[in-house]
Formats: C-alpha cells, structure tokens, sequence
C-alpha cells in the first residue's frame, strides 16, 4: 500500500521586529508631548509648549546628573549633597503615578500643599525658587534663577501627568540619547524662532554662526563670550568646537570649567539657553541672568576681560536712563547695538607681551557702518584701538523672517591699530534673487570665504580700504563695492532693465484683464443683477468663547489694525498682569472689528497664526456663515472707504474720548450686496493676483532705489 503524505500545516509568518533608532524614538516622545499638549487649553501655539517641555526636561535631567553624580561619590568614598532634596526631585513626585488631576497642579503650582502624610509643605516652584547656596555660585541658585521665569502654563493635572509620564521615558544617563535629543531639540528652537521673532531680537542663521566660530577658531584654554546669548546659539557652537579639541582628562576639565560664559536677561531664552547647553554636554553652563550692560565701563577690570566675543547683539531697543549712564557722557545713545559694541571693546583681554589680545565677531546691521555722531565716535575708538580687519557683508533676506536688513560681520581684535579693512559681499545664489524660510542662507556658500581668508586679493566681490579714506569719510564703514562701478554703462545693465520692463508689460497686461472683470463692481456697491442684498445679523453669529483668566498663564492678545488691514498681536501678558476677569478666545476664520476704531476702518478676520489668541471685550468677534458669504470677502468688503464712512453715521463725536462706539447692534442691522459664492471666489483670486503684481511693484522700485544715478538718467532719456 502505498504511504500517503502526511498534510503539513501551513508556515507560521514570522513577525518581523522593528527596532526604533534613538532618534525615532526621541522624536516620538517629543511628538507625543506636543500632541498632548494641544489638548490643553491653556496652551498656545510652541510659545507656550516649548517652554513647558523644557523645564519639565531640565528638572528629569538634572535628577538623572545628580543620581549619577551621587553614585560616583559613592564610589569615591565621599559624601554628595544634591542640589534639590527630596520631596521635590524628579525621582519623588514625577515617578508617582498617583500623583496626577488637581493634586499634580497644586504640587506645582501652589505656595503651600498638603502631602500624602497629611504634613504641609512648599510647592515644587515655590520650592525651586527659593533655592539658595552660601556661596551665590553654585547650581542651586541656576536652578533658583531659571524657575522665577517659569510658570506652568497646563490647566489639566491629567494632561501634565501625562506628559511627565513620556519625559520619564528619556534616559539623560545615556550619552547617545542626549546627543540625539540635542539636535532634535535644536530643531524645535528654529521652529520656534521662525514663528516668533521679536523686534530688535531676532536669532542668528546657523551657517553663520558656524562661521564666524570657525574664523575666530577658538582654542582650549580660551574663554568664550556672548553677552547677549538668547537661546545660545553661538556658545553651543562654540562648545562643540572646542570639545573636539579636548582629547586628555585635564583638556575636558578646562572646557567644562570657564570656557563657556554668556548673559541673557530674558527669562524664557535663559532656561531655553540652559537646557541647550546642557543638552550639548556642558555640566554647569555659566550664564549671568542679568543685563550685560548693567555695569559701568570703568569698572570692568583685567579680571572680568575674556579671549573671544561672538554675538549678535539686539539693534533698534532703547535702554533705561541708568544703563546709559554706565558708559562715556560724549557715547551714551539709545540704540542698544552701540552700548553693546562698546562693552565687547572693553571686555576684549589686552595685548600684552608674548600675550595675544582678545578677538570678536559681531553682527551688526548696515545702519552701524554709516551711522555719525555717537555711532562716529565708536568706530573712531574701534579704529585706533582694535585692529578691525574683516567686514563680511551679507545679502537682504538672511535674517528672514525677523528682519530684512542686510547685516554685516565685523572681525576685529585687541592690539594694533586698524591699517586696512578688507570687505567680503558674499553673494547671492545664481539660483535664486532672493533668501525665504524655505530657502535660507546655506554654509555652503562661506567656503569660498573660509578659502581667501588667509590668501587675500582683491576680485569683484573683496576689496581693501586703507583707514585714511575711512576716517576721511567720518568714520563711515559703508565703503560700497568699487567693482560695481565698471557696470554702470555696461550692455548687460541695459538688457536686465530692458528685461524687466518686457516682464512688467506681461504683469500688468494680466492685471488689466482682472480688472476689466464686472465681478469688480461688487466691491464698489454698483448695482448689478447678479448682487443680493443680505443683512449681517443673517450671516454673522456671535462667538463668545470667554474664558476666566488664570494669574500664571501668557495670553496673547490681539488688536486690529485701521484701514481694513485686520487683526494684530499687540502684546502677550500673564493672567496677574491683565484688567478684567477673562478674555475671549478666537479661531481662524472669526471676523472681528474694534467698537472704538470701526468708523477707521478696524475690521477684519482672524488669520491662521492667530488661531487660539485672545481679545478682550471691545472686539466683537463672530463666525461668518460661509454658505451665504465667504469670511475673506466679507474681510475684503469692509476695506473700501465707503463702508467706513456709513459707519461713521453711527459714532458721533470728534475726539476718541466723545466718540461712540460702534456697537453690535448697527453691525448686525447693515445690509450690504454681495455676489454668488462662485462670482466670490473669483474676485479674491483676482485680489491675490493684483496683491502679486503690487509686491513685483515694490521689488521693482527697490532694484531701480539701488542702480546707479547716471543709469537711471540714461533710462530716463531713453538711450538704453
């Protein structure tokens, strides 16, 4: 009989293990926090979660240090004090799970809370800022300094639980998770900056950072300075720079004690800076938390004097009174670039036998080169005492999005006096007419810098000027490109004009297509067949999203602008510092206007940036319905002169303090003729291109501004 085969039973698919990298593994932690963080409705926008996640990630890895630090103590046979005793180490609260809800935020929040025991005890905050050493020096009073800036912006115990709960799940002791942590948070500092740059203050592009690093090339053993750190851009740089040259024990102890220094006043960069350092590897970063401008000039000695400065200092603020009198009677001035230049020229150690002086990089924006009076005075000092030998002139837009201004980078140093400057434009991309966030500065384009440096001659972008001419000029810096000049009756200047112009005919012959549209009479209030007459009160509903103001919490708080331009940020306050009981929150796409200002023109809707911001009660807010008519074209319709002057009807007076509000009622009982949806739409994209062709205007007039006289004459009278 013939054996049959017994039926085998099908494969079992074996499953495949997918092991996360660290950097997986970080970026999801983080991503998952900043998930959960949305769900909270105290938070607003990475404003608010980035500093939330970094003193809940400063506090995990100051535990983690400590732990390891006791441990070696131990193991040395001697006796280690930590810095933050328990209840309030991360090991004690955050590892309690039962720990969560409205106990959570009373342990943190409050001056005083029960425990589990029943005792009374300091809050965790109260706690940390009150931490003190007898010495003034020591990490208890870092910690002291960075949690009096700090607030808990969480509303939600559950929430902030958590959170707490993920950051436990990052090991500070392991030196690949912390060097992947730190780059990844470095990602989140640019995403913040790019979203919020302050007037005046605004972050330096890492290319050039690395830059001017690497021409100052600092060396172990020297001491590195920025007195205007913000989140510590060049000293982490710096750190990482010198790190690779710290090979032996006493070379890393060295780096590790005074290499690093920096000042920031700001609360929120301050702990942002901290936590970039330590992320980077530096145990006891070194940061003042006061104005570096607080001291007199005359009392900085040859102690307080540092080998190098990198900075880019704030431009544009305005100093108090009592920080102008700490410098010479003939140099005080408000613009807070040249208070800070002076300090980086008496900070510089002096040249002294077999002994080098002190060497800086800073960035200073063109109105520091050309600028007279104190400005004058300031470089003629920089000039007979500093050897400035190096100005690397930067392109319109690498600042972007905080400012356009074109910047300069200024290389001087303690010693001899200037004898020549020399200028390097770093030009722009062949690619590209212009810098965007999108497209930003690339350190790319330094290696033909870094190449001259020290094989220096002059071509069509460097040149060299003898300090005579400078001083000839007043002092002025803003020596223009001599090789510029060879192009002013060039062919190729004529064809660029030629070429624009051609582009412009194109531009304005699709624009005059737009506007010949009969769509456009809607906007004019011209009857037409196909406009209907609805009242706002039938489109427009009230949204009163109120809510009661917590002391600790940031709100921002928007405006509107006059002349149809729409809302604004105006300013961002604490809960404690705001008039009232409560603010009322918006969404994108909410139409508001200002009782106070409509007859000028204060209307307009809320933009994406500004979803989740607050105004307070002088601003109705409401939500359009949009299957009548769209947001945008309602925003649109309430620019034109002649809706403001109907509402001008209903706010008597002559002064702001006579004048009537325009209240909701007058708003809601307007009738106003609007177009189908369709014919709506069409009329916002033909806005959008007219709005193009206008910004093509002003670049327009902007590269005519630059060209020379004698080419614009010869356009004008039409010999190119």
């Amino acid at each position: 009989m013939a054996k049959t085969k017994k039926a085998q039973a099908p494969k079992k698919s074996v499953k495949q293990v997918v092991v996360e990298t660290p950097a997986q593994r970080l970026s999801g932690i983080i991503k998952t926090c900043r998930k959960i963080m949305r769900k909270d409705k105290g938070m607003n926008g990475d404003g608010d979660r980035l500093p939330m996640l970094t003193w809940i990630m400063f506090l995990k890895f100051l535990d983690d240090n400590e732990q390891l630090q006791e441990i070696n103590a131990q193991l040395e046979g001697k006796k280690y004090k930590p810095a933050i005793a328990a209840p309030y180490r991360w090991r004690d609260w955050a590892k309690d799970k039962n720990l969560t809800g409205d106990d959570l935020l009373s342990f943190i929040n409050n001056e005083k809370v029960k425990l589990i025991d029943g005792k009374e005890q300091t809050g965790l905050f109260y706690y940390l800022r009150g931490l003190q050493s007898e010495t003034g020096i020591e990490r208890k009073d870092v910690i002291a300094t960075v949690f009096k800036g700090v607030a808990n912006r969480m509303i939600n115990g559950y929430l902030l639980r958590d959170v707490v709960n993920k950051i436990d799940e990052i090991h500070f002791t392991n030196n690949e998770e912390i060097n992947t942590l730190s780059h990844l948070y470095e990602s989140i500092l640019k995403e913040m900056r790019d979203a919020s740059g302050d007037a005046g203050e605004f972050y330096t592009p890492r290319p050039v950072v690395k830059f001017m690093v690497e021409m100052l090339d600092p060396k172990i053993g020297e001491t590195v300075l920025d007195p205007a750190s913000g989140t510590g851009g060049f000293l982490v740089e710096a750190f990482e720079y010198l790190k690779k040259q710290a090979k032996t024990v006493e070379q890393r102890k060295i780096l590790q004690s005074n290499s690093i220094i920096g000042g920031e006043p700001k609360s929120l960069p301050y702990l942002l800076c901290q936590m970039n350092l330590l992320l980077h590897g530096l145990e006891y970063p070194n940061i003042d938390s006061g104005n570096s401008l607080r001291f007199p000039l005359r009392d900085i000695g040859d102690r307080e004097r540092v080998d190098i400065i990198l900075t880019n200092p704030p431009f544009g603020g305005e100093e108090e009174r009592g920080i102008l009198n700490n410098f010479p009677d003939d140099k005080q001035t408000a613009e807070t670039a040249l208070l800070f230049l002076q300090l980086i020229m008496r900070k510089l150690k002096r040249q002294k036998p077999n002994q080098k002086g002190g060497r800086a990089a800073v960035v200073v924006p063109d109105g520091i080169l050309s600028g007279d009076g104190v400005c004058a005075r300031i470089k003629k000092e920089l000039l007979e005492n500093f050897n400035l030998h190096t100005i690397v002139k930067l392109q319109e837009g690498v600042f972007h999005p905080y400012t356009g201004i074109p910047c300069n980078l200024l290389y001087f140093e303690h010693g001899q006096p200037t004898g020549k400057v020399w200028y390097y434009e770093v030009p722009m991309p062949s690619d590209r007419k212009s810098y965007s966030k999108t497209r930003p500065l690339s350190i790319s384009e330094f290696i033909p810098v870094t190449q001259w440096w020290n094989k220096r001659k002059s071509s069509e972008i460097t040149w060299c000027v003898d300090v005579e001419e400078i001083v000839n000029r007043n002092y002025n810096l803003d020596i223009k490109n001599p090789s510029k000049k060879l192009e002013d009756f060039s062919v190729s200047v004529a064809d660029k004009i030629k070429k624009e112009v051609e582009s412009f005919k194109l531009t304005f012959s699709a624009t005059e297509k737009l506007l010949s549209n009969g769509h456009w009479k809607s906007l004019n209030n011209i009857d037409s067949s196909e406009l209907q007459e609805i009242v706002l009160g039938n489109v427009l509903k009230e949204k009163n999203n109120y809510e009661t103001l917590i002391p600790s919490k940031a709100y921002n708080i928007l405006g509107c602008s006059l002349a149809g331009r729409g809302p604004f940020l105006r300013e961002t306050k604490l809960g404690q510092e705001i008039s009232g009981k409560e603010l009322n929150k918006v969404s994108k796409g909410n139409f508001l206007y200002s009782r106070l200002f409509a007859w000028k023109g204060a209307f307009g809707i809320i933009a994406d940036e500004f979803d989740g911001y607050y105004c307070s009660n002088e601003f109705p807010v409401y939500e359009v319905d949009e299957n009548i008519v769209l947001a945008e074209y309602l925003s649109l319709y309430f620019t034109r002169p002649f809706v403001w002057n109907e509402v001008e009807k209903y706010c008597k007076g002559t002064t702001k303090a006579s004048r009537n509000r325009f209240k909701e009622e007058f708003l809601l009982a307007m009738k106003i003729r609007v177009p189908k949806l369709e014919r709506q739409r069409e009329i916002l994209n033909a806005v959008s291109e007219l709005n193009k062709t206008v910004s093509q205007i002003n670049d327009f007039a902007i590269s005519l501004n630059q060209m020379p006289l004698n080419v614009l004459a010869n356009l004008y009278q039409g010999e190119l």
